[in-house]
């Protein structure tokens, strides 16, 4: 008799677990922003949320408009790629609002072009905000995935480009790889390290310019889908032909902010892939 009473109370136990389980399919979704040619993203899974580079000053309302029709209040962090204007222009808006945000992350490297304090961080401290610093082999939080940092490995002292974050993302059976505005030497160093992995969507680095995405970083990719942050009014060689034509000869679905209203928008839910323009 006992043991019938827990055989029945493990049936019992297991359809009450159940009946708890979320109706929803576990989801990952990036949301690439149309802010120009500049970058601006939303990075979540489960509930986990990070602002990804925040574009120019004068496109902050437009994305704290959208964030908001989002639902988006509460941010895990805000990472900056690098220290370009069009990634970190919008910060100190960012932090002026009624958007909450845990942390503030840069990069651990700077290269300026004259001997100037980093603009990112200069912001954070006027706004009274601590700076955490990122590099190559670290990871960050990411509720029912991961969220790694895959560069910059070591200080690019050519250009600050070469000093963004690159970061892969993975959960809901999907993956994701952000170039920030990686070119080729930055490339190189990551493809020779052995740290670039195969990812499902790519958001192609440097706004597609030709002086990144190279046949071997395709190569070691093969992205299924690739986004591309640009608008070819405000610089006309992007997205570079040689670029477009590399990621059509991948068979890589392609997709760019500009031919957007807000933005282009990738949801992976259980291993399901799709892309929107919204």
């Amino acid at each position: 008799m006992i043991k019938m009473i827990s055989i029945l109370t493990a049936i019992l136990t297991g359809l009450l677990c159940l009946g708890a389980a979320p109706a929803r399919a576990s989801e990952m979704s990036l949301t690439v922003f149309n802010v120009g040619k500049a970058d601006c993203m939303l990075l979540q899974s489960g509930e986990t949320a990070y602002l990804i580079d925040t574009a120019r000053g004068k496109s902050w309302d437009d994305v704290g408009k959208w964030l908001r029709g989002m639902n988006v209040r509460h941010l895990d962090g805000v990472i900056i790629t690098h220290m370009d204007s069009d990634h970190v222009g919008g910060l100190k808006k960012l932090l002026k609002s009624d958007l909450e945000t845990d942390h503030l992350y840069f990069s651990a490297f700077f290269t300026p072009e004259k001997d100037a304090e980093n603009p990112g961080v200069k912001t954070a401290k006027k706004q009274g905000r601590e700076a955490e610093f990122l590099r190559g082999g670290e990871e960050l939080p990411f509720d029912g995935g991961t969220l790694k940092i895959i560069g910059p490995l070591e200080q690019a002292k050519d250009k600050e480009d070469n000093n963004s974050l690159v970061l892969y993302a993975e959960a809901a059976g999907g993956s994701i790889l952000l170039a920030g505005d990686m070119e080729f030497s930055e490339e190189d160093s990551l493809l020779k390290a052995g740290v670039v992995p195969r990812a499902r969507v790519l958001k192609v680095g440097n706004h597609g310019d030709d002086d990144a995405t190279s046949n071997a970083l395709l190569s070691a990719v093969q992205p299924e889908v690739a986004v591309i942050s640009t608008s070819t009014e405000e610089k006309a060689s992007t997205p570079a032909q040689r670029v477009l034509e590399a990621l059509t000869g991948w068979g890589t679905e392609i997709f760019q902010t500009q031919e957007a209203e807000t933005g282009v928008r990738i949801t992976f839910r259980d291993g399901t892939l799709t892309v929107e323009y919204q």
